[in-house]
């Protein structure tokens, strides 16, 4: 038994009639990575980080960021030596055997569907509220999930956002990539924006107290971790998306080169793009004042005077929320198409549209998340999304060190620089960060694994088509 639960998975070149479609270069995939990563991470959570850990905030996107840096490179060594579809998924499953990739896919499985559910209820807020304020708003009972007061309740419009975006990756990966960068620039023009206004009102006295819950972490009330390293475990959640670049590589013209350009490249440039809005962000107004602001840039520009530009960039916001939306389920849909490839879910949902894109898998999986995102209360498991990242990473960390063991001479268009100390410290990295989490969120992990788990062995296991 113990052999058929380790088997791993040959891989090879699909035929024709199930190959995609190679339309994407590298900078699509930056875009694409820039647009996954870019999102409700900086733009709320700042302010969760601050409230956690003032002004030493910045240090927490320095750890985040340098493990998921960790993280990226063993990805971009993975995804050139495995240039296929289903990210660690894949990987787990070539390297170190299926109930390994089976729990790294059930757990990408989570971390998708809740990042989609949760940056769509989050823009259908917005978008409520701007509808709201010219007399064009929704019933109640259409605004939100059935758990306000225990009334019935359907979020219409996080179905519809996902709905639309689903659409758009149906019509085709290149369509859907073009969109996607121009609505990357508008997001990256909006922080530029926030930094050009806040920048000058920097003030060192801002920045004291700098640690003023430590630079541990340390439980407080409701299990909330705080200090730098406990605001670091709920950063973490701003950084990653660049894995979904790794679930486009059979869709990548030249996957070689773009593949690591894209995941290395969107990273580095998020990591800066944090630092420097955090730096402003801390500098312009005490911590204290946009602490746990579910807005906090918007209500920073508020505070040193300027409210016409808050507005703007508020609504660019919104606008560009849907490119986190589009890099999530376009990465989700293609790790459920492999798994319906290897048998673990049915295979007729791998067939292929004319334009060489998974539309039926794709469909299935906008439906799924529009039921999590217009019924399920999200307030209490978002941060699941962090618990299952963090499984995916730490396996991809671990297939770098394994394969440079079993196979040392293996082809590797890109190598990860100084492996035995990044791929290490990924892995270390992600587990104090997983310490780091609330207990709640660590519990509940673990409880949506053993779900995993009994379903594999009740079901997927004997469907498997590597037995």
């Amino acid at each position: 038994m113990s052999n058929s639960l380790f088997r791993r998975k040959i891989i090879t070149e699909q035929p024709p009639e199930h190959q995609l479609a190679r339309t994407l270069s590298w900078p699509h995939l930056v875009a694409l990575g820039v647009g996954a990563i870019v999102g409700t991470g900086i733009l709320t959570l700042i302010g969760v980080g601050a409230d956690r850990a003032g002004p030493a905030v910045l240090l927490s996107f320095v750890v985040a960021g340098a493990i998921c840096a960790c993280a990226a490179l063993c990805y971009a060594e993975m995804a050139t030596m495995i240039p296929a579809s289903g990210s660690a998924y894949t990987y787990s499953y070539a390297t170190l055997g299926e109930v390994i990739a089976w729990v790294v896919g059930w757990s990408l499985i989570l971390e998708y569907s809740l990042v989609v559910a949760t940056v769509a209820v989050g823009w259908a807020g917005y978008a409520n509220g701007f509808l709201d304020a010219r007399g064009w708003g929704l019933p109640t009972y259409l605004t939100h999930g059935p758990v306000i007061g225990g009334a019935f309740g359907i979020n219409l419009l996080a179905i519809a956002i996902i709905a639309i975006v689903a659409g758009l990756l149906m019509l085709g990966t290149r369509e859907s990539a073009r969109i996607n960068t121009g609505l990357v620039v508008l997001k990256i023009a909006t922080l530029t924006l926030f930094v050009a206004f806040s920048l000058p009102h920097f003030d060192a006295a801002n920045l004291h107290p700098f640690a003023p819950l430590g630079y541990g972490s340390t439980a407080g009330a409701g299990g909330v971790k705080y200090g730098m390293m406990g605001a670091a475990a709920i950063i973490f959640f701003a950084f990653y998306g660049f894995d979904a670049i790794s679930t486009a590589a059979e869709e990548t013209k030249n996957p070689d080169r773009d593949l690591a350009i894209g995941i290395v490249g969107s990273m580095v440039a998020c990591t800066i793009i944090y630092l420097i809005v955090a730096a402003a962000a801390v500098g312009a107004l005490h911590y204290t004042k946009f602490a746990d602001s579910p807005e906090p840039l918007a209500l920073i520009l508020r505070g040193i005077g300027q409210g016409t530009v808050a507005a703007v960039v508020a609504a660019a916001a919104v606008i560009a929320l849907p490119t986190v939306i589009l890099g999530f389920l376009y990465g989700q849909s293609r790790i459920f198409l492999v798994m319906a490839r290897d048998g673990f879910l049915p295979t007729s949902l791998a067939k292929l549209s004319s334009r060489g894109t998974p539309a039926r898998i794709t469909a299935v999986t906008a439906v799924l998340v529009s039921i999590l995102a217009a019924l399920t209360p999200l307030d209490v498991i978002a941060s699941l999304a962090n618990a299952g990242t963090l499984c995916a990473f730490i396996a991809v960390a671990v297939c770098v060190l394994v394969l440079r063991r079993r196979e040392p001479n293996g082809r590797r268009p890109f190598r990860t620089p100084l492996a035995w100390v990044v791929a290490p410290g990924a892995i270390l990295g992600c587990l104090y960060l997983f310490t780091s989490l609330q207990s709640i969120t660590q519990i509940s992990f673990l409880i949506w694994n053993a779900i995993g788990l009994a379903i594999y062995f009740l079901y997927a296991r004997r469907r498997s088509l590597v037995a």
